[in-house]
């Protein structure tokens, strides 16, 4: 059975596989090592893949007293079912190639455009087997914060469903223009996409893709967990 670990800015995702079927998945804010020993418990772990975008953590270390006897450390260096074009490679999000490894599974040989709203929104965009790039602009939660800390008068907002546009009150006026400028401009990606790539398929992710789903006038396929498929993937393909 294959063990995946997407260890994001916010929280964790834990998977087990046994070979393309998810048969496990939980969500932490931080790893256990205790922890993670009992979920595994009735699992007999083959393989493993760490995806890290954490600059302050070993992510091996939580996983050497498992005992796994085949452990992969996602990067632009792993072995890949798609062919990067960028120009320093290093520098891609790990969380970013394994989605896109999910979409080259999902729609061999397709277009597809993957929004992944989560701390920060990324755009990529996948054209057959070569990863073209992509975009990256602040989240919904860096937006708040943003607004609070760099001004005066400010309040520290949360998104809503209800709220008034324009605004009526200072509280609504910064959901309004948050949420509904993270709504114009994703819809106005996947316009200009479409507009060029009329097969485009356009996949949304992320902590906040369950928020924004409904919102976007396009059509989307909601994938909130593409990156763990994408993940047990690369590690089908690695090992």
């Amino acid at each position: 059975m294959n063990l995946i670990i997407d260890m994001g800015n916010t929280a964790a995702k834990v998977a087990v596989y046994k070979e393309n079927e998810r048969v496990s998945l939980y969500r932490v804010k931080d790893l256990n090592n205790e922890e993670l020993r009992k979920k595994l418990a009735p699992f007999k772990i083959d393989k493993a893949i760490i995806c890290s975008v954490r600059k302050d953590s070993d992510p091996a270390s939580d996983l050497v007293s498992l005992r796994i006897p085949y452990l992969h450390i996602l990067s632009s260096k792993s072995r890949l079912p798609f062919r990067i074009e960028y120009d320093t490679p290093e520098t891609i999000g790990p969380d970013r190639l394994a989605a896109v490894a999910g979409a080259c599974f999902a729609w061999p040989g397709s277009d597809v455009l993957i929004i992944d709203a989560g701390t920060a929104i990324t755009y990529d965009y996948l054209s057959g087997k070569t990863y073209r790039g992509g975009n990256i602009s602040p989240g919904m939660g860096i937006r708040f914060k943003a607004l609070n800390k760099f001004t005066g008068r400010l309040p520290l907002v949360e998104a809503s469903e209800i709220f008034t546009s324009p605004g009526r009150n200072t509280t609504d006026a910064i959901v309004a223009g948050v949420v509904s400028g993270i709504i114009y401009e994703i819809n106005e990606y996947i316009r200009t996409f479409e507009k060029k790539y009329s097969q485009v398929k356009v996949v949304l992710t992320g902590g906040d893709g369950g928020f924004l789903r409904n919102k976007i006038s396009h059509n989307v396929t909601f994938m909130p967990d593409i990156v763990v498929d994408g993940l047990n993937n690369i590690l089908e393909y690695n090992a």
